[in-house]
Order: structure tokens, then sequence, then C-alpha cells
């Protein structure tokens, strides 16, 4: 991406947001990350701005998002999700900030079992929601709410939603592409270098699609 940018990270320091806050600053950009811990914060960049907190804290959203060029979302909280739409809440409250400071690009990963707006999960994925994913549904109907959020009440804003299959860390696997059906069981680093790209493409505004790699030819 070219030329720099600024962007401000929920959830850097998670198993996805710290590939894509390295993969940012690597790239030349800015950075500026909302973290609980900043003790987790691996690197020292000047181009790295912290800021302590949490989505659940009463935040100064407006301060936050000013002068950023987007917004990555790479949150998830198994166990407050259980009983609270803690991210739902949170991107009710971003989204009037984005609008109020200028910002219209948006990035929002969700988890590849979760549903996109109006359609249902092919019958195989809907199997393993509902079986050895089944600890996670809290997960999966709070990104489904954001994601009906976004699509009935944010389409002024440039949001795009990656629907990731994110698997576990380790190297790269090869290089994730957007997708009408096909899922991949990707590592961190590769979802959060597709979010990374994402964010640029404007042909992949308003979709909430998932993420495959793509085939040797």
């Amino acid at each position: 991406m070219s030329p720099q940018k600024t962007f401000l990270v929920f959830g850097a320091t998670g198993q996805t947001g710290k590939h894509f806050t390295s993969i940012a600053l690597d790239d030349g950009h800015r950075v500026r990350a909302l973290v609980r811990n900043p003790g987790k914060v691996a690197s020292d960049s000047p181009n790295l701005e912290i800021h302590q907190g949490s989505i659940t804290d009463d935040l100064d959203l407006d301060r936050l998002v000013d002068g950023v060029d987007a917004v990555i979302c790479l949150l998830g909280d198994a166990g407050m999700q259980r009983s609270q739409k803690i991210n739902t809440a949170f991107v009710r409250n971003l989204v009037p900030a984005l609008r109020r400071a200028g910002v219209a690009r948006f990035a929002y990963q969700a988890g590849g079992l979760s549903a996109p707006p109006g359609r249902r999960l092919p019958p195989h994925l809907w199997a393993i929601r509902n079986s050895i994913a089944r600890s996670y549904i809290g997960q999966h109907e709070d990104n489904e709410a954001v994601m009906r959020y976004l699509a009935d009440e944010a389409m002024d804003i440039e949001w795009v939603v990656h629907r990731a299959g994110i698997g576990s860390d380790g190297p790269s696997k090869g290089v994730l592409e957007r997708s009408g059906k096909a899922i991949s069981i990707a590592t961190f680093v590769d979802c959060a270098s597709y979010t990374y790209r994402l964010v640029a493409d404007s042909t992949a505004i308003h979709t909430c699609d998932p993420s495959a790699y793509r085939r040797v030819r």
C-alpha cells in the first residue's frame, strides 16, 4: 500500500492482530493500536502508537479514530461472547465515530462459521458449527449480529467483512483469495495478510465473503 497510511487496529495483540500489525509496519505504514496489555506488544517501531484499554471500556472513540485512514477489527473473546454480544455493542458505537471523523474504510474479521446476512451456512459448515465448534456459538452469533448491523444500518461506510477460516499459528501455507463459496483453514499470518490486502480492495466493499487458498496452476 502506498502512500503511507494510518491504521487503527483493535485486537492488535491477538493471534491475527499481531501479524496484521507487523505486516502494516513492515510495509511502512503507521498503526494506532488499542490493547489491554501493552506488555504484549512486541514491536518498538516509531510508527506504532499504543493506547491501553478494552472495547468494553468507556472509550474516547472520536480521539482514537481521528486522523486514521482505515479501522481494522480483529476481535474475539470466547468467554465474554458466551453471554454478551460485546463486538456488536462496540461496532454500534464505533460506526458513528467513523462518520464524525470522515473515516470510510472499515474491516471486520468474523469466523467462517458465522453466516452472512440473509444467507445460511452450507450444511457441512452448519454441522461443524453445531458439533465440534459448539463452544464458540456465542462468537458466531455476535459476528452475525455485527454483519446484520453493517448491512442494515451502515451502508454509507465502506465496510468489508472477512469470514476467516482461522486454523492455527505457524508459517504461511500460501496466498488467500476472496471466495464466493470455498473456505480454507488458514494460519493466522495468512489471514492477517489477506485482511491487509482486503482493506485496499474496492471490489470487496459491502461483502462478507470467506477466503480460500489460491490454487497452484
